[in-house]
């Protein structure tokens, strides 16, 4: 006969293997549900692109786009008049900068002055320098400050340039490229009308799989039920020697306390027998259905080669000819592109030398602050020296005189700023423009038809690699989720170790039913089912004081189904 530890290990045993095969189980399908993910992805993208009523809205974006290629040619003149006019504007603005930069040298040359004159008077001698060294550091400000400017008009120069040798090739090539884009959008519109119905019809197919799928998952929960019908019968065992050891299990005699371990025995044998049925009856269903899989992927796989064999005959040629007519236009479209984004680099260098260049703007007025603040004081030292400060004082008020001039020349940036934004503004595409360029609306007139062939090319490839990816996770599922051959097994050698210690003989408790009563309740609350609760009753008799004590019985199971649910619950 079976020790305590013997069947506490076989119990064990089978608790572990349980967990271990349904969590193995568990991640095989949960592959499979990813694999059909990213396949009813693929179907979605494809259904949605090959859509008749996608296709129709297609047509009327490529005629919409054909009508904005043939207009272009007068946008880029546009474009060209407004570069032109920022390129006026920038030639304004250099005007003041270097009428600044005169300022800044007879600022210099002032401060020379003032620091030759106060030579012999020491405490003019460090303010000498110091007002030097402010006007150099104007110097710098004003000189950055024509250095942006500089290079703005440089690129604006480049644009100009470039543009208007590429608007005439431009003009000449469109109109043709517009009319073969209008013939070859038709032909394949239709075609992909038939692809279409093919793709729904697939994804159907997938989207059935995958609720099996869900279903078996949640079939799945068999294997926790088990898990935790076993971990009871465990628990059990732990109760019954508790109760042994305590004061109530000591009250018993030994007679008493070896027909307690029978009934227990039997009522753990019982526990495993149902569980062993219910377990076999449950995992062969989750069988069943993961190899019904197996018919729609083929049904999948056939759809697909029929999608195949339609792209591979005449909506191929019709994306060859659409190809054809786009290639003769493209590179000069790509050229114009570049212009417009040259133009559209210009504007937004515009913008932000603007605001760099105000920042510079409030830099130079500090410079002249400073410097006017300083002389002022000088001009105050120089009163109370008398005749000695005059020669100094002349010259301070002339450094005045010229910082405020700074203050005109700034005043004059500062009012044309404004001009030079708004010219740049007009240099930007126009927001109609999808994504700012030319070739962009060629290509988006174009490409929604491309990505359609396209998609559905790739897609189809990746539908293939998906089906067959899906067969053989199917084909490993079945092998994972077999559990008669092992898993059955060891729960039938668990439920035969358990009968074996029970015997044939089930022992009369009446006499002390009352003294095991607590036992009885603490092993009758581990339940979560309504069959542990038949089977432990059918062993164990409730009497008056575990009726009471007993929790409210559910109402009787109906089917398979209601007896899983309640296990959730």
């Amino acid at each position: 006969m079976a020790s305590g530890s013997d069947i506490s290990q076989t119990l064990e045993s089978a608790r572990a293997q349980v967990e271990e095969r349904f969590l193995e189980g568990g991640t095989v399908l949960l592959s499979v549900m990813d694999v059909l993910n990213r396949l009813l992805t693929s179907l979605d993208q494809i259904a949605k692109a090959l859509d008749n009523n996608e296709a129709s809205d297609t047509s009327a974006d490529l005629n919409a786009t054909v009508q904005n290629l043939i207009e272009l040619p007068g946008a880029e003149q546009n474009r060209q008049q407004a570069l032109t006019a920022l390129a006026q504007t920038g030639s304004e603005l250099h005007r003041h900068v270097a009428d600044m930069q005169e300022t800044m040298r007879y600022l210099r040359t002032f401060a020379v002055t003032v620091k030759i004159t106060g030579a012999g008077l020491a405490e003019f001698a460090g303010f000498a320098q110091e007002i030097l060294e402010r006007i150099y550091s104007g110097t710098d400000e004003v000189n950055r400050f024509a250095t942006h400017l500089d290079s703005l008009q440089k690129e604006v120069k480049l644009a100009l340039s470039f543009g208007n040798s590429l608007s005439k090739s431009y003009a000449d090539t469109v109109p043709a490229v517009a009319r073969a884009l209008k013939d070859d959008a038709k032909k394949i519109a239709d075609h992909r009308q038939n692809l279409g119905a093919i793709a729904r019809d697939v994804g159907a197919i997938a989207r059935g799989v995958q609720g099996k799928v869900a279903s078996t998952l949640s079939a799945l929960q068999i294997g926790d039920i088990t898990r935790q019908r076993i971990e009871h019968v465990q628990s059990t065992f732990s109760l019954m020697e508790d109760f042994l050891a305590s004061e109530d299990g000591a009250k018993l005699d030994a007679d008493g306390r070896k027909r307690l371990q029978n009934v227990i025995h039997h009522l753990t044998a019982a526990q495993m027998a149902e569980m062993c049925t219910d377990f076999q009856r449950d995992s062969r269903n989750v069988v069943k259905t993961i190899a019904s899989f197996s018919q729609d992927t083929q049904e999948i796989l056939r759809l697909r080669d029929q999608m195949s064999g339609q792209s591979d005959g005449s909506g191929g040629n019709f994306m060859r000819a659409l190809e054809s007519s786009v290639s003769a236009a493209h590179e000069i479209v790509k050229q114009v592109d570049m212009a417009s984004r040259q133009a559209d680099q210009v504007s937004q260098s515009t913008i932000g030398t603007a605001a760099t260049l105000l920042q510079s703007i409030e830099a130079i007025r500090a410079v002249k602050t400073d410097i006017h603040y300083m002389a002022l004081n000088t001009n105050l030292r120089c009163s109370r020296l008398g005749e000695e400060g005059k020669s100094i004082n002349v010259v301070t008020a002339e450094l005045r005189i010229f910082a405020g001039k700074l203050d005109d020349s700034a005043d004059a940036i500062v009012n044309g700023l404004p001009a030079l934004e708004a010219s740049a503004g007009r240099v930007a595409p126009a927001a109609g423009t999808k994504n700012g360029g030319l070739a962009e609306s060629l290509t988006s007139a174009v490409g929604t038809i491309r990505a359609a062939a396209n998609l559905m090319e790739d897609e189809l490839k990746v539908l293939a690699e998906h089906g067959r990816e899906v067969a053989t996770r199917i084909n490993l599922l079945i092998g994972k989720l077999d559990f008669q051959h092992d898993l059955g097994d060891v729960l039938a050698r668990c439920a035969d170790v358990l009968e074996t210690v029970a015997g044939d003989q089930i022992a009369d408790i009446s006499d002390i039913a009352e003294a095991i009563a607590p036992l009885d309740r603490r092993i009758f609350k581990l339940y979560t089912m309504v069959q542990e609760r038949n089977v432990h009753r059918d062993i164990i008799p409730a009497t008056e004081e575990t009726t009471a004590a007993a929790p409210a019985e559910p109402a009787k199971a109906q089917s398979d189904e209601d007896l899983f649910e309640d296990a959730l619950f």
